[in-house]
């Protein structure tokens, strides 16, 4: 029976509700699991994947960091960019994981360029671990 909500908001737009059993969350400190009934508390989240668990099905996310609350069977997750591994091209990922890591190989880079590159690359392998992820439990 389900008995944990969780949200998963980013600036443009709702990306998902639902019902499930548990969640775990990629927390800076580590993976960090969350069922009903969990203390309240706010985690700051770095890039990384969610996976949410509800009755004996688990999908899931890829996330840009962003932080998560947790009251009582809520867990709000709120997010630069999130996205349902079922959406994400793998080829385009390793496409991007290429061009951003092509990107950081440059010299003399200022450090906003740096700094987005790096961001980048890391979008760019959360995306790809989810959606290899994904591909692993349809086999």
């Amino acid at each position: 029976m389900a008995g944990l909500t969780l949200e998963l908001i980013t600036p443009e737009r709702p990306a998902f509700s639902g019902e499930g059993d548990f969640v775990v969350l990629p927390a800076w400190e580590g993976e960090m699991g969350v069922l009903p009934g969990h203390a309240p508390f706010l985690v700051q989240l770095k890039p990384g994947e969610v996976r949410f668990h509800a009755e004996g099905d688990v999908r899931l996310f890829a996330v840009s960091g962003g932080f998560a609350e947790v009251r009582g069977d809520r867990v709000s997750l709120f997010a630069e960019t999130a996205e349902m591994a079922e959406s994400i091209d793998g080829e385009r990922a390793r496409q991007a994981l290429e061009r951003a890591k092509a990107e950081l190989a440059k010299e003399g880079l200022d450090p906003m360029t740096l700094a987005s590159a790096e961001a980048a690359m890391r979008r760019a392998q959360v995306r790809l671990r989810v959606a290899e992820l994904r591909g692993r439990r349809r086999a």
